[in-house]
């Protein structure tokens, strides 16, 4: 029996938008993300205005800066905070970008773009068949020759190099993430405690880690198959020291 999906997920708890500005706003600089907006301009071949869909878009920094070069590009997060601060950042560009409020495993766009992208750490929330509905839904959602960007974590590496305390600490507050992973689900649990003025928050998080060959499986049976694969936004080439996939896929 197929498993049930509940289209409204709310998020916010996880990726709660004041928190993540306050702890890593500073290192989302502007340089990095021209660097990643070229790449995607690059690999995914819009030299012309295209119709692009930004699965997981968070606070739109990417969406945002494609539109700034014409193309048509819709945002989804099912996070309505980071939603809001899209939709101002664009206003204050005036620029023209749907942001939307909804869940990836459920959208229902049927060849409305020519492109599609999911990235840093949106893909991987869910259980696995959930997960692969996220990429039937972008395959759904591209047209016969649309191209998609999937950026996430590549477990050889993630493992290789495995932290299970990191802290990070801004004026006297802190982010303590406590990680373990499971191998037999492949499951990166994330017990993270927020302490800021004061008060403690705990946010613990679940994200699945796939080696090369499983994506590979889940974009095939998809209906996309990959063309390139790159270990960085550089465009260096994907090893097995390599932290993330950068993956470009095209439906068939």
């Amino acid at each position: 029996m197929a498993e049930s999906i509940e289209c409204k997920t709310d998020l916010t708890g996880l990726f709660d938008e004041d928190d993540y500005m306050y702890f890593y706003g500073e290192e989302i600089t502007e340089k990095r993300a021209d660097e990643v907006v070229q790449f995607l301009i690059d690999e995914l071949e819009m030299s012309k205005p295209m119709s692009i869909l930004d699965v997981g878009c968070r606070y739109g920094r990417y969406s945002i800066k494609l539109a700034e070069r014409g193309h048509h590009v819709t945002g989804l997060d099912n996070v309505e905070g980071f939603l809001n601060q899209a939709r101002q950042n664009a206003q204050e560009m005036n620029l023209k970008v749907n942001f939307l409020n909804k869940d990836m495993r459920c959208i229902e766009y049927n060849g409305e773009f020519d492109r599609a992208m999911v990235m840093f750490t949106g893909f991987g929330n869910y259980t696995d068949d959930q997960n692969l509905e996220v990429l039937k839904n972008v395959s759904k959602s591209l047209d016969n020759s649309g191209l998609f960007c999937l950026d996430t974590f590549s477990r050889d590496a993630f493992l290789k190099e495995f932290i299970p305390y990191f802290v990070l600490e801004k004026n006297e507050d802190l982010l303590i993430d406590r990680n373990t992973f499971d191998p037999k689900t492949g499951r990166l649990i994330n017990n993270r405690i927020i302490i800021r003025d004061g008060k403690r928050k705990d946010t613990p998080s679940v994200i699945r880690l796939y080696y090369y060959n499983e994506i590979e499986r889940m974009l095939h049976e998809a209906g996309m198959v990959i063309e390139k694969i790159f270990g960085g936004w550089d465009k260096s080439p994907f090893t097995k020291d390599s932290k993330g996939m950068k993956i470009i896929a095209k439906k068939f």
